[in-house]
């Protein structure tokens, strides 16, 4: 008898270590099962324990979702605007990103009531030829267009293919800009050579260029015109002159 009960407690202890070793392989191939299909395990605070899983890198580090998914992002804190699309338009919803703020800002260049720059693109220019003052030509700028435009300073004049310009008389300058309303003209008037016959390099300009300034001296104002002369051209010396841009004639030709 005591010897059957030896026997009996040994076949037992064997069965439990059976059954634990079975038990130990079916929870290792459970969890292998879940690392292979990326499930992981519910309980993280055990497999870190066990040393099965280490620590992820963070969805807003790597730009991708935990679930290793890309393109979807990280959730956003609430009231906070999803990031702008490559089209400039916000995915939250009732943002219209940068679609709406470029139309503002283009309203506010191309539709506003503020002046512009009077320029060959916006006027119409003429250049004749006066018999009073002698030897000098008047410069007529009318404004063709829809806007208030703005004659800064002086034009600057090149007759064909002249390599100066010429300068400016310093008692003709206006105490303001000369502003044209739609359909008003603008003058300047132009010693062409000296009277006394004192000028030097006399030369014929058959073609003139009159460029004009922008909103600081010798800047670009926009396009140039080119007025017709007549046929058989405009002579001008070293003693050429140009009026400041004058609210009327009669003080362009200082009469």
């Amino acid at each position: 008898m005591p010897a059957f009960r030896t026997t009996h407690s040994t076949g037992s202890a064997r069965t439990s270590r059976t059954f634990a070793s079975a038990a130990a392989i079916a929870l290792a191939a459970l969890a292998l099962t879940a690392c292979r299909s990326g499930t992981g395990t519910k309980d993280e605070g055990a497999a870190t324990a066990s040393g099965a899983v280490t620590s992820t890198p963070s969805a807003a580090g790597t730009g991708k979702a935990q679930d290793g998914t890309s393109g979807r992002g990280t959730p956003g804190a609430a009231g906070q605007d999803s990031p702008q699309t490559a089209g400039g338009e916000r995915t939250a919803a009732g943002k219209t990103g940068a679609g709406s703020g470029s139309a503002d800002r283009t309203s506010d260049t191309s539709t506003s009531g503020r002046r512009v720059l009077c320029n060959g693109s916006n006027t119409r220019v003429t250049a004749q030829p006066v018999t009073r003052p002698l030897n000098h030509m008047l410069i007529t700028v009318k404004n063709t267009g829809s806007k208030t435009c703005d004659l800064t300073y002086y034009p600057i004049l090149r007759f064909d293919e002249m390599q100066w310009a010429p300068s400016a008389s310093k008692d003709s300058q206006p105490q303001a800009v000369v502003t044209l309303q739609p359909g008003e003209s603008g003058y300047a008037g132009v010693l062409l050579s000296a009277a006394d016959g004192s000028g030097e390099g006399g030369d014929t300009g058959h073609r003139l260029t009159v460029a004009f300034q922008g909103l600081t001296p010798n800047s670009d104002g926009g396009a140039s015109a080119v007025p017709s002369l007549p046929a058989k051209g405009v002579y001008y010396d070293s003693s050429l002159t140009v009026t400041w841009w004058q609210q009327t004639m009669a003080d362009a030709l200082g009469s």
